[in-house]
C-alpha cells in the first residue's frame, strides 16, 4: 500500500493505493492519525487505486473519521472502486461516512 498526501487549500486529500489489509491498516492509521496531529482535520481519503479492503481497513478508516470529527474536521471517501465500494455497503460505511464520485467533488463538499 501507498499513502500520498496533497494540500488543497483547507482540505487534505490521502491518495490510498494497493490493498486495505491486517498488514497495512496499520500504517494508514499512523499516517492519518500524523496527518490530523499536524492540524489537518479536512480529509478526503482518495480510494481509487484501492483494490481490495478488509475489515482492518474499515476500522483503520473509522478510526480516522473518529479522530478528525473529535478535532472539529471531518473524513470523506472519495472514488472508490466498485468491488471496495461494495464492501463499504455491506458494512454499513456508506450511512457513516460521506462517499463523492472523484477527489475532486469531495473536496469541493467542504466549501460552504
Amino acid at each position: 500500500m501507498e499513502i500520498s498526501f496533497d494540500h488543497h487549500g483547507h482540505v487534505t486529500v490521502a491518495a490510498i493505493a494497493g490493498s486495505l489489509d491486517a498488514l497495512t491498516a496499520p500504517q494508514l492509521i499512523e499516517a492519518l492519525n500524523q496527518i490530523i496531529a499536524e492540524g489537518h482535520n479536512r480529509l478526503v481519503a482518495d480510494m481509487s487505486r484501492v483494490d481490495y479492503t478488509s475489515s482492518a481497513g474499515l476500522r483503520a478508516l473509522l478510526g480516522a473519521l473518529k479522530e478528525a470529527r473529535t478535532q472539529g474536521g471531518d473524513l470523506r471517501l472519495a472514488g472508490a472502486q466498485e468491488s471496495v465500494k461494495k464492501v463499504l455497503e455491506l458494512s454499513g460505511f456508506t450511512s457513516i461516512l460521506k462517499f463523492f464520485p472523484d477527489a475532486a467533488a469531495a473536496v469541493a463538499s467542504f466549501s460552504g
